[in-house]
């Protein structure tokens, strides 16, 4: 009888712990670095402290819950809402001007990949060879 109740006793720590080390991985989930490299663009997340910065633009934005970047330009999509609602992040992004913005859903996947999809409001464009360029409105990313 003593002996299944330590083994009891032994599960349940066990089970804890894991339970605990499961909850510390979630916290970074929406955080980091996310590459799409087909089409060039990056998307810098901190979505639980809102504590990325955006390059050039500090003094402007301070600190913000990320940012969305064309590889080959200075302009930057500002992420400047976050909600998370478990394995999805409910977005507000405007470009750098002000003059546009949108709603967005990012979406962990369970092959490991985040899906950005956007909602409603205004396209998110880039400008690539000098044009303004609409981006596709979903568009995977992989952790960098």
């Amino acid at each position: 009888m003593r002996i299944h109740r330590i083994s009891f006793i032994t599960t349940a720590l066990l089970l804890c712990l894991s339970l605990s080390s499961a909850a510390q991985t979630n916290k970074d989930l929406f955080k980091g670095r996310l590459i799409n490299q087909e089409l060039e663009v990056r998307l810098v997340i901190d979505l639980y402290n809102n504590s990325v910065k955006v390059p050039q633009q500090e003094d402007i934005f301070g600190d913000v819950p990320g940012y969305l970047a064309y590889q080959h330009d200075g302009r930057k999509w500002i992420v400047v809402e976050a909600e998370i609602q478990g394995n999805k992040a409910l977005l507000t992004i405007v470009n750098d001007y002000g003059s546009e913005d949108l709603t967005a859903t990012l979406i962990h996947n369970t092959d490991g990949t985040f899906t950005l999809r956007q909602d409603s409001g205004s396209a998110i464009k880039i400008v690539k060879d000098r044009k303004w360029v609409k981006i596709p409105k979903v568009i995977t990313f992989t952790k960098n």
